[in-house]
């Protein structure tokens, strides 16, 4: 009787054992749930976001970044003021600068990778105090404002995964030469 409680108690500490594993190896490498909190970020704002993807405008010229502020509008030449600014927006604002450099299948959109910009995220994110992944932005955007873009295949990965991306996943940074490509296909010189 003894023999058969305790192999029924090592079989059982077994599953548990097993079933708690599976649980923490599956939230360390294929982080696949969301709080609340992340669902929520994530879905404020995603209206707009659509409506800004048809509008992404690639090449930005001096010229344009000061047209841009004599009209109120962003540096992204969007009417959309920093203190407005939701998760949604860093989101498509930081992804579509980081394809300038990334090496991806697919990309959809494309903003230049332009300092003024980057600057003008970080000091947005200094006026706002309800964004989910302030920390996450603050840290790429640092990074790029020092001209370090040796991951900004990740960088793109980490918006990328906010956003829900399923295709279109950068696998690697591309040379300059391709860079070069890239813009000029987006319009650039």
């Amino acid at each position: 009787m003894f023999r058969k409680i305790m192999i029924g108690l090592i079989s059982a500490m077994v599953v548990a054992i097993c079933g708690v594993s599976y649980v923490l190896i599956n939230d360390m490498f294929f982080d696949t749930t969301d709080t609340n909190e992340e669902q929520e970020a994530d879905a404020s704002g995603n209206e707009r976001a659509g409506e800004q993807r048809d509008k992404i405008q690639g090449i930005v010229t001096d010229d344009e970044l000061e047209k841009y502020e004599q009209e109120a509008l962003n540096p992204f030449g969007e009417n959309i003021k920093a203190e407005d600014l939701r998760d949604a927006d860093f989101q498509e604002y930081i992804h579509g600068m980081s394809h300038q450099k990334v090496r991806a299948d697919m990309k959809w959109g494309f903003y230049e990778l332009h300092p003024n910009r980057v600057e003008w995220l970080l000091e947005a994110l200094d006026e706002e105090t309800e964004i989910y992944y302030a920390d996450d932005y603050e840290r790429i955007l640092k990074k790029w404002l020092k001209k370090d873009f040796s991951s900004i295949d990740k960088d793109h990965n980490t918006i990328w995964k906010m956003q829900g991306g399923t295709v279109g996943k950068a696998t690697g940074i591309l040379s300059p030469e391709e860079e070069a490509a890239y813009v000029e296909s987006q319009g650039g010189e």
